[in-house]
């Protein structure tokens, strides 16, 4: 299985401001390999497997579509079905599930 590269940036404020935008105390937001915590430390978001899952999926997705691409679709998206219909996050939300998401995962 080819290795996937992620990083994780603690306090960060572009989380911040989703967190606001969302209404939420802890999110974690990607963009691209990163993934962005804002509420929630790096080790409480780890011992989180499904949430783990969930943002890696995030990040797969924006490999397959490509950064700008994935961005723009999932923009339109959310508008178009709203964020809990919007289509990545209902496949994030099956990856939550699948115990090989995190194969050939690795996390700085």
């Amino acid at each position: 299985m080819e290795k996937l590269y992620c990083r994780i940036r603690e306090n960060s404020w572009v989380a911040r401001l989703a967190a606001l935008k969302m209404g939420s105390s802890a999110i974690a937001i990607v963009f691209g390999r990163v993934i962005h915590l804002h509420g929630v430390s790096r080790e409480t978001f780890l011992a989180n497997t499904r949430w783990v899952r969930h943002e890696v999926r995030h990040v797969r997705q924006y490999r397959q579509h490509g950064f700008f691409p994935f961005l723009w679709r999932y923009v339109n998206d959310w508008v178009r079905f709203g964020y809990y219909n919007s289509p990545f996050e209902k496949d994030a939300r099956q990856a939550e599930h699948n115990a090989t998401e995190l194969d050939g995962v690795e996390i700085a």
